[in-house]
């Protein structure tokens, strides 16, 4: 099962926490506030700071705030200062893996890889925050007698 790491899906309600609010907030302070242990939040603004998501302030009125607003921040930027690189596998784009140039599917993961990239790039925290997805996203049906998803557009029925 392809699922986000658990510290990448606390860095998104870290960073919605931040754009709530109007002055830089403390790492203890949001932590009560998202209900998440302290060391835990400390660790994820320090993932986020070293990748420009969040600004660190220091001093006396030290604390985070976000380093640009949620509608310019895609998920896949969350995802990939948290847990590093988009990969669904290791040999994605030109990484290596055990079986080398011997693996009859070298190279045959990197346009999935690339959709699931491109996917995570079009949708950001705002989308998120608001429920609001790209139309391409808002609707998925799966019909059960076809092997995949179709995009329905949210039109009525005739």
């Amino acid at each position: 099962m392809f699922r986000l790491s658990k510290l990448a899906d606390y860095a998104v309600v870290v960073l919605v926490r931040l754009s709530r609010a109007d002055a830089v907030q403390t790492s203890p302070g949001i932590a009560a506030a998202v209900g998440l242990p302290e060391p835990t939040v400390a660790k994820v603004l320090k993932a986020m700071a070293g990748q420009g998501l969040v600004v660190s302030q220091r001093g006396a009125r030290g604390g985070y705030r976000l380093g640009r607003s949620l509608s310019a921040i895609p998920v896949a930027d969350v995802i990939q200062a948290i847990d590093g690189p988009i990969a669904l596998t290791a040999c994605v784009e030109g990484g290596e893996c055990e079986s080398g140039c011997q693996c009859p599917m070298r190279g045959r993961w990197d346009p999935v890889n690339r959709a699931i990239r491109a996917a995570l790039t079009a949708i950001t925290l705002a989308d998120m925050e608001s429920a609001r997805l790209p139309p391409a996203f808002q609707v998925l049906s799966v019909d059960p007698h076809r092997q995949h998803a179709d995009a329905v557009t949210s039109s009525p029925p005739v």
